[in-house]
């Protein structure tokens, strides 16, 4: 009877199975789910619904949208990127296809002769060559002032919310650029010390610098600063661009066991990464951390934060004035920005826009005439040689990259980086999805992609006239406003001239004592 039943079952034909099936998933549709309305209604065919639903994103992206239509990051930024990561062509021909007269559109005023580059130049031999024109932590007579080499630098991201062949892909790539790497709230891991400068963030969680309750501990800082000369600075964060005033709750199925040791937090259980710092609630109080923490580590200190209200930024900028004490660099996060997952609500409306908030905060500390005391880097989807100009005319000493460092070693923009299923293995723990990332090959594109950066820019300074960036006015960038006034300059538009920095020559910049990227 069983060997009957099997014949059967042999002669059924394909077609037979397959409506067999059909006929199982409609029972179920119509009988026991009562979740979706769609396939109870339209059993079966509802299911093409929630299908095409989940792909929507990927349809749009390389098949409906333009060229410039999609957000954050559209179809020529991105190719741009790719490009000039893989060394591929990265030009544009018939001239642009952008709206020149549209709203918030920036002119670079080009002069009638470039600057030319005289003999024995740095440039002659290192085309890429652009430090930072501004030491952090000289005004404040730190320890170990530094330099960063390169004026573009990578944004903070931890690993937890990277992959470690990311992670390590960006290091290994930031050490052959010269660049520094931020390490995020997560903790400094393995994978930040390949070779590159680093930036040792601190979160509201203190990961990697907590003790067994979570409270900051000062000598597990001192002892990791000992132990890891590649550390340059600490970077306190106030908020992020993502989601400004908003913790987090690392879910405890994400701890590993090597995340664990990283940033001293228990197996398995859900950690908190609460709003508020705990070792101080006034700005009074976090400059005297800010002391405290320079003093006993001997590196300059800064914090990072995205901008809203500017009452607290103005008694910073008084208290600094008064006692010559305060963040050696100040890193402004525009609410534009963001590689951490974040609810819509932050995420679209909470904080300014990078523009917004890095001339109200500048403009406080220019009218206390402290500018000089401070390195400004700004973050905010700047990681664009144009984009980058009209930042240091504003003002800034330096530029961090996230998402642009991402899709340099292969992120697709596919916007999933919440669900731990990131297609590219740059923004998911799940060893199959890291495991198309070549660690050689991606650093090298973001090494290629960081020096066509600095190529291009320093081919936009040339053009203005000058020698570096730094030295770009807010006269030097018109921005149109739309309407019957046509356009104005930026120190029109935001109410200020920023103030001169200090500068020269590259061959100064070349021969300080304090210039980065030597980690050898």
């Amino acid at each position: 009877m069983v060997n009957n039943f099997m014949q059967v079952l042999a002669n059924i034909p394909w077609w037979g199975w397959a409506l067999f099936i059909l006929l199982i998933i409609a029972i179920r549709d119509i009988f026991i789910q009562r979740a979706h309305t769609i396939s109870h209604n339209f059993p079966i065919v509802g299911h093409i619904r929630y299908m095409l639903e989940s792909i929507g994103p990927e349809l749009r992206q390389y098949l409906v949208a333009n060229n410039r239509e999609e957000l954050p990051f559209n179809r020529i930024e991105r190719g741009w990127i790719y490009a000039s990561a893989k060394r591929e062509n990265n030009y544009e021909g018939f001239g642009t296809d952008r709206d020149i007269y549209a709203q918030q559109y920036i002119f670079i005023n080009n002069a009638m002769i470039p600057f030319k580059l005289p003999d024995g130049h740095p440039n002659k031999t290192d085309y890429a060559f652009i430090p930072c024109a501004k030491v952090m932590g000289a005004y404040h007579k730190r320890k170990k002032p530094y330099r960063p080499k390169s004026v573009i630098n990578i944004s903070a991201m931890s690993f937890g919310s990277l992959s470690a062949k990311a992670v390590e892909s960006m290091n290994v790539g930031a050490k052959k650029a010269g660049a520094y790497h931020n390490t995020g709230e997560g903790g400094l891991s393995p994978y930040h010390k390949n070779g590159a400068d680093v930036i040792f963030h601190i979160g509201t969680g203190y990961f990697g610098v907590r003790d067994e309750e979570g409270n900051f501990s000062m000598e597990k800082l001192r002892k990791l600063v000992k132990e890891n000369p590649c550390i340059k600075a600490i970077e306190i964060k106030l908020s992020q661009g993502a989601k400004p005033g908003k913790g987090g709750v690392l879910p405890g199925k994400k701890i590993s066991k090597e995340i664990a040791e990283i940033r001293h937090v228990p197996i398995g259980q859900d950690v908190l990464s609460p709003p508020n710092h705990a070792v101080f609630n006034t700005v009074s109080e976090m400059v005297d951390f800010i002391e405290n923490v320079a003093n006993e580590t001997g590196l300059p200190v800064g914090i990072k934060a995205a901008i809203g209200k500017l009452d607290e930024w103005k008694e910073l900028a008084k208290i600094m004035k008064e006692t010559s004490k305060g963040p050696d660099f100040i890193t402004v996060d525009g609410g534009e920005g963001g590689t951490g997952a974040a609810p819509p609500s932050f995420a679209d409306h909470v904080s300014l826009p990078w523009v917004y908030g890095f001339s109200d905060v500048y403009r406080i500390f220019k009218n206390q005439d402290i500018t000089d005391h401070i390195v400004f880097i700004a973050s905010g989807k700047l990681g664009f040689p144009a984009r980058a100009a009209m930042a240091f005319s504003m003002g800034a000493d330096c530029i961090n990259v996230a998402r642009e460092a991402m899709m340099s070693i292969g992120c697709i923009q596919a916007q999933i980086c919440h669900t731990n299923r990131c297609p590219a293995g740059v923004a998911t723990q799940k060893k199959w999805l890291q495991n198309g990332i070549d660690v050689p090959l991606k650093s090298d594109r973001l090494f290629s992609y960081f020096k066509t950066f600095k190529k291009e820019l320093l081919e936009i300074t040339h053009a203005c006239g000058y020698e570096h960036p730094c030295q770009f006015t807010m006269d030097d960038v018109d921005v149109s406003l739309g309407d019957k006034n046509m356009t104005q300059t930026l120190a029109a538009a935001h109410n200020y001239n920023k103030h001169k920095v200090p500068f020269n020559g590259m061959q100064e910049l070349k021969e300080c004592p304090y210039l980065g990227g030597s980690n050898d």
